[in-house]
């Protein structure tokens, strides 16, 4: 039962409404409703009793409408004067299907109303029990907020549920219903569906049982709306097959490919390859390998000896819930070695199909693979366009491209090449879309007896087709209704056309829906919510609207009085059909109190305002046209009068346009002043601010407004329709139309350019060389051939230069002959017998048109005749010409020229290259060998002869080893270029070593010298000088220590170094012969002088000792030594490597 009072008055009306309307259907010939048969009313004789309570039952219906708070009378519902009996509603309802249900029978018009009373009354006892009745500002129907989404289960999983998620806002609450597969879910505690809160729950799901396509239905007494279908499927990746698979070989620099030969699943998998074991997958980084998504197979370009292994297919399954992986038996490979693998051009193998279809918002994948020696390099485009640069991979065997559009529809190419050849493929992408709302249906409250219309549109690819449904049932024309695809009409509304709607739009990619909710209205008229305004003030002289809408169904008619007087149209006074009453030239005689009054077959009311006439606004001082140049300021005056009992504003607009006068930092500002002042100051103008500025004075009753023109003088704007008219190889020529010259004639006009391989717009040579402002054509000089380009236009005049035009479409320029000859030629290198000659790629720039390749012409040096060559690749770089009877480095002379589809190019200046050189053929002679140190020795040799090198000599490998040591483990040094001596460091002391001598070239080493050996000296002495004293004398410091007398496995000593360093002093360098103590000059100040005392002799320097002495340190001595060994001082002595040195001995000073 309904418990809002305002629900129950409302619910009366309708019923009210739908018995007059019925009863006057049955007062007249019309029998649509009323038809029955005489076999029903016989029935009805002989339930005659039953009859009678139903006419009871009809009456207190009627009352029940009428009076809605004594409906549960009628219902057994309260405590009413009477109750009909459970029997005779039973009887009434049957009685009037049965009724219904037959017609053609000739029944008297008597008979007929009574059936038509009686179907009165039923529908009363619908209305009186309320369940089934949706109130208008109270019920609301289904909206959904979340529906059901197709997913994939693992198929087997034990114990598992599935939700599908079903929730939809309503008053009163929605409840649930769900079909699959197009029957009705049957939910019940012996059934394995749960419904918890709208939403599915499937226990235990099996593929064989829950499979299918699942809808949820959402309806409460307002009507029933369904969500979109979702499919339940079930994922499976079965196991690969136990049995050992076949090995397979290939030869070195062959290309092959492994099968995967994935076994049954669901749905797509994703795949990869490990090698040997797992994890060790496949890195397809270098080009040579690729796993295609498509099939699975390992693909490899050209195979090489360490690529022998076993290999197995790794797949992967993702659903939505869980992830499976599983891998096949292992694929041995073996690769076959080749010394000298044969080369070959690019053979696809891999290709994407001709036709693909993808859908927009998706990602999509072509991919292109090759095999060929060297590896093919992959490069994709879009033949009819160009690729987009949201395209992830451009230049390796996939092309993907996300967020598919409608524009990158067309067809790809993919282009694989090497050194040896090309090779291209094309396919088509066609791109397709799922259902998209262009238009959708809207919710509608429409007054009974008029006519509805909706409409929905939709964008996809198949276009879609279009159905509707009322309360989930399909609609199709019929009577009232007709449906037209994306048009749906009903004419003349009944209540029950009520409910709930939706438009559904569908094509083979998916489905989707708009709901709307349809009220039928029926209503007295009503002001409650909608009166007249009760004070309505108007300026005198002017005119005034006073509007009339009442709530009502259906429409009310509609007049207006003022106290008694009847309002009517005359020339002051007009009532539009609509209610509206206009007054116009008011004056003080028009004040009052008007009354609308509105009525329709269900009732009466009304509503009234009062007039009340003030003073009129004017403008006293308006604003006067200006005329300023870009960047200076300009004022608008605005003056008003106005009703003094009321407020005044002030707002201005450009071009009808509201200006925000309080913006931060804004051109716009308000003079501050009376009240009746609203002048306006435009700052900093700009040519965006010119244009004609209105001001408004306005009070609540009326307003005045004056104009002015403001003109703003600046540079031209930009041109316009910049086209290119006629295209050659260097030259092109454009056209534009004059852009405004903002008030200052245009003086000239520049041309920018850039090619697509740059980024910077400059300034292009044009004919004629300045453009005049009048012109509106010219042409473009100095273009290279086949190039793309863009070009845009930009005037100017005595104030600046304006923006620039748009660009104008990419145009390429008519192809020709290279101009310019390739650089960077060079060459030589390589192995015996080739002449390897290399130069730098054309750039796209220099190519000048399409097949570009290049010619070399090559002879060796004072021969007449040149072999001539073609290269037909623009990626190429080097060319090698083998000939067995080459001689190692002999001379060529060697040129190069480009050339296209339009001819030849210059060639470029002869270069000299060499064939590849050979190993020296002699080895250098008289080796000697000298011992400097204990760790380091000196070697030198005689060169070898010029005509033995065979190349250019690098220089010579000096080998060594210890006796006792193989030949083969020696170390090495090398020399660069033609020294003869070199030094040898980092021996051991005291130990006799193997040399021998080496040439060298590119190609490698010559023959060996003889060996000779060398001996190297003893160790120096391991301790540092001792019991260091010194003595401060003035501005001299003599500094003393004992001597160090080396060991029997020690060189002597010849003599000491000492190296020092003075305080913020340069560093001096002393000699002093055969002594233990030196004289050093002290800092003139108090600084310090930092010493490091070593002896030296023939196995090179002994252990070192480090001190520091200043000026007033007096007399000191350091009898222990700090430094020990020379090891804890090798910190040290990197430390002062700054360190002047002082040589203190007795020979080889």
């Amino acid at each position: 039962m309904l418990d809002d009072s305002r629900a129950k008055a409302l619910t009366a009306n309708r019923f009210k409404h739908w018995c007059i309307h019925k009863e006057r259907s049955c007062r007249t010939d019309d029998t649509s409703f009323c038809d029955g048969c005489c076999g029903s009313l016989a029935k009805l004789g002989r339930e005659k009793k039953h009859l009678e309570s139903a006419s009871l039952l009809l009456t207190q219906g009627v009352k029940a409408a009428q009076h809605p708070f004594s409906i549960s009378s009628i219902t057994g519902g309260g405590s009413g004067r009477s109750q009909a009996p459970s029997h005779s509603y039973q009887f009434l309802q049957r009685s009037r299907q049965t009724f219904i249900s037959h017609q053609g029978c000739g029944c008297s018009r008597r008979m007929k109303r009574l059936w038509c009373l009686l179907s009165i009354s039923s529908l009363a006892l619908s209305y009186a029990v309320g369940g089934d009745v949706c109130v208008s500002g109270h019920d609301s129907g289904p909206v959904f907020e979340e529906q059901p989404s197709s997913l994939i289960y693992p198929e087997g999983m034990p114990e598992g549920k599935v939700t599908l998620s079903c929730q939809a806002r309503a008053s009163p609450a929605t409840i649930y219903r769900w079909r699959v597969n197009g029957t009705e879910v049957v939910i019940g505690e012996d059934s394995h569906y749960t419904l918890v809160a709208g939403n599915l729950v499937i226990n235990n799901p099996q593929h064989g049982r829950d499979g299918g396509s699942y809808q949820c239905l959402a309806f409460n007494r307002c009507g029933t709306i369904v969500s979109r279908v979702a499919t339940l499927k079930f994922g499976y990746l079965r196991d690969f097959p136990p049995e050992s698979r076949s090995p397979q070989t290939v030869h070195e620099g062959t290309g092959t490919f492994l099968a995967c030969q994935p076994p049954a699943h669901y749905p797509a998998l994703s795949y990869r390859w490990f090698i040997n074991e797992f994890p060790s997958f496949i890195q397809p980084e270098d080009g040579r390998w690729f796993v295609s998504q498509v099939t699975g197979n390992l693909y490899l370009a050209n195979a090489r000896a360490n690529d022998t292994g076993n290999y197995f297919c790794f797949t992967t399954i993702n659903m939505d819930i869980s992830t499976k992986s599983i891998f096949s038996k292992a694929v041995q490979l073996t690769v076959y070695s080749d010394a000298n693998p044969r080369k070959s051009a690019p053979n696809i193998r891999v290709r994407f199909p001709a036709e693909t279809y993808a859908l927009t918002g998706h990602t999509t994948q072509l991919e292109c693979f090759a095999y060929g020696n060297p590896i093919p390099k992959t490069r994709w485009r879009k033949v009819d366009g160009v690729l987009p640069p949201k395209v992830a991979i451009v230049d390796g065997p996939i092309l993907i491209i996300p967020e598919l559009n409608f524009e990158d529809e067309g067809m790809y190419e993919c282009e694989v090449y090497n050194s040896e050849g090309r090779e291209t493929h094309q396919g088509r992408i066609s791109v397709q879309a799922q259902p998209e709302w262009l238009q959708v249906m809207s919710d509608s409250e429409v007054e009974i007896s008029s006519e509805l219309q909706w409409s929905c549109a939709a964008a996809g690819k198949p276009r879609p087709t279009i159905r509707w449904l009322r309360n989930g049932q399909p609609l199709s024309t019929q009577d009232r209704v007709e449906v037209n695809n994306g048009r749906l009409m009903i004419g003349n509304l009944a209540l029950d056309d009520s409910g709930m709607y939706q438009c559904v739009a569908e094509n083979k990619h998916g489905t989707i829906y708009s709901n709307a909710e349809l009220r039928v209205q029926v209503q007295a008229p009503d002001f409650r919510l909608n009166p007249v305004r009760k004070l309505l003030p108007s300026a005198r002289g002017g005119q005034v609207k006073m509007e009339c809408k009442p709530r009502a169904a259906p429409k009310p008619t509609l007049f207006w009085s003022r106290g008694t007087e009847l309002l009517t149209n005359s020339t002051r006074i007009t009532v539009t059909p609509d209610g509206m009453l206009w007054i116009y030239n008011i004056s003080r005689a028009d004040e009052g109190k008007y009354t609308c009054f509105a009525e329709n077959y269900l009732g009466k009311a009304n509503s009234t305002g009062h007039l009340s006439v003030r003073d009129a606004t004017k403008i006293t001082l308006a604003p006067s046209n200006a005329d300023i140049n870009k960047g200076e300021n300009a004022t608008l005056q605005c003056h008003s009068s106005h009703d003094p009992t009321m407020d005044l504003t002030f707002t201005w607009s450009i071009n009808g346009v509201l200006l925000d006068l309080e913006e931060p930092n804004g051109h716009y500002r308000r003079i501050e002043g009376k009240e009746t002042i609203g002048d306006l100051v435009i700052v900093n103008g700009q040519l965006s601010h010119a244009g004609t500025y209105t001001c408004t004075a306005q009070t609540v009753v009326d307003s005045a407004v004056a104009s002015a023109r403001l003109v703003v003088r600046g540079p031209p704007g930009a041109p316009g329709g910049l086209v290119v008219t006629s295209v050659n190889d260097t030259s092109i020529e454009l056209r534009w139309s004059r852009g405004y010259d903002n008030h200052s004639p245009i003086g000239k006009y520049v041309i920018m350019g850039r090619s697509v391989h740059t980024h910077d717009w400059k300034r292009m040579r044009t004919d004629p060389l300045n453009i005049e402002g009048n012109a509106e054509s010219a042409r473009v000089m100095d273009l290279r051939p086949w190039m793309d380009y863009e070009f845009l236009v930009i005037a100017s005049n005595i104030l600046g230069s304006g923006e620039p035009s748009m660009p104008c479409q990419p145009v390429r320029t008519k192809q020709a002959a290279p101009t310019v000859a390739p650089s960077g030629l060079g060459g030589g290198g390589g192995n015996r017998n080739e002449l390897i000659i290399t130069w730098t790629p054309m750039a796209r720039e220099y190519q000048n048109g399409d097949g570009f390749g290049y010619i070399l012409a090559f002879r060796k040096q004072g021969l007449p005749t040149w072999t001539v060559v073609r290269v037909p690749h623009v990626e190429s770089s080097r060319y090698v010409y083998t000939n067995e009877t080459l001689s190692a480095y002999c001379p060529f002379e060697v040129r190069i020229k480009a050339y296209n589809k339009k001819g030849e190019g210059p060639f470029s200046q002869i270069a000299v290259v060499h064939s590849a050189e050979e190993e020296p053929t002699t080895s250098p002679r008289r080796i000697n060998a000298t011992a400097l140190t204990a760790f380091e020795i000196q070697v030198s040799w005689e060169p070898i002869q010029h005509l033995s090198i065979n190349g250019v000599l690098r220089g010579y490998e000096i080998r060594y080893w210890r006796q006792h040591e193989r030949e083969a483990a020696a170390d090495r040094v090398r020399t660069a270029g033609l020294e003869t001596t070199a030094r040898v460091t980092g021996l051991r002391p005291n130990t006799l070593y193997h040399i021998i001598v080496l040439a060298y070239n590119s190609a490698g080493t010559g023959p060996p010298s003889p060996r000779t050996t060398v001996i190297t000296k003893k160790p120096p002495p391991n301790r540092p000088p001792g019991n260091i004293s010194w003595k401060v004398d003035g501005s001299w410091v003599t500094v003393r220590w004992d001597h160090v007398k080396s060991m029997d496995n020690e060189s002597a000593v010849l003599g000491y170094k000492v190296l020092y360093k003075h305080e913020g002093q340069s560093a001096l360098k002393i000699l002093d012969k055969g002594k233990t103590s030196i004289n050093l000059p002290l800092p003139k100040d108090n600084g310090y002088v930092v010493l490091e005392i070593r002896s030296w002799g023939d196995g090179g320097d002994g252990a070192a000792h480090e001190t520091i002495v200043s000026r007033d340190s007096g007399t000191g001595m350091m009898v222990q030594n700090t430094a020990g060994t020379s090891d804890p001082l090798s910190t040290t002595i990197l430390i002062l490597t700054a360190l002047p040195l002082i040589l203190i001995g007795s020979s080889g000073l």
